[in-house]
């Protein structure tokens, strides 16, 4: 992943990078809706790192092994709720690794801890009781890593921020930038308008698009594209 794609996205939200998928046809990879930081205001970019968890933090630490600055950390859980599979010393160590932020599609635990070391993490809620057995680590476990539905590999890009978690494929990641960015100025000029009291109705002539409906039965989405609107792909 190139800086120039890091900066890119350094300067997007999920919710732009969402519309920018959508308005190329690329699939819209979120993490399930249940998954929050544990502290607010982060935005986080980095190449994914997968993980599946078994019952053992040794994937983790194998997975550090190979880890570059700034990766993000996508824990496997399968979605766990009776157990946490991360907690202080884990952050720690990403943190030691370099890693940028933990992703963990399950639970985890040490939350005062982890709000001091202050490594952005998105999990599914808390628990204090970790594993109480391990099984074997499958032989991918390294190469890809489940989210809901979803799957990370090292092929993804990962951003967080305060709506979510969202992953790109790093073969899209420059087109999906710059379409986002597109939907992210256009935004910006419409809310400049607004607060100079030029209302959103206005600015997207709605009373147009209501008589086109009645003409020609156009759709909102596609009045909005013929004026470059960007509030809906």
């Amino acid at each position: 992943m190139t800086a120039e794609i890091l900066a890119a996205f350094r300067a997007l939200s999920t919710p732009h990078v969402a519309d920018g998928c959508m308005r190329l046809g690329l699939p819209v990879r979120c993490a399930p809706s249940g998954m929050r930081a544990l502290q607010s205001g982060v935005h986080v970019v980095g190449r994914a790192l997968p993980a599946q968890h078994t019952g053992s933090v040794d994937v983790f630490l194998e997975a550090m092994e190979r880890a570059q600055p700034g990766d993000v950390l996508v824990v496997d859980d399968g979605g766990r709720t009776d157990r946490a599979s991360v907690g202080d010393l884990v952050a720690l160590e990403a943190v030691g690794a370099g890693i940028a932020g933990i992703v963990i599609w399950g639970l985890h635990r040490d939350t005062s801890e982890l709000r001091e070391i202050g490594l952005p993490v998105v999990s599914l809620g808390t628990s204090p009781t970790g594993p109480a057995s391990a099984d074997p680590q499958p032989v991918d476990a390294l190469e890809r890593a489940r989210c809901g539905e979803h799957e990370a590999t090292r092929d993804d890009l990962v951003l967080i921020d305060d709506d979510g978690v969202i992953l790109v494929a790093l073969e899209h990641a420059g087109a999906v930038a710059d379409a986002a960015a597109a939907i992210r100025d256009a935004e910006r000029r419409q809310a400049a308008a607004m607060a100079s009291g030029t209302s959103l109705r206005e600015q997207l002539r709605f009373a147009d698009y209501l008589a086109a409906r009645n003409e020609r039965g156009i759709s909102f989405r596609e009045h909005l594209r013929s004026l470059g609107g960007a509030i809906e792909e």
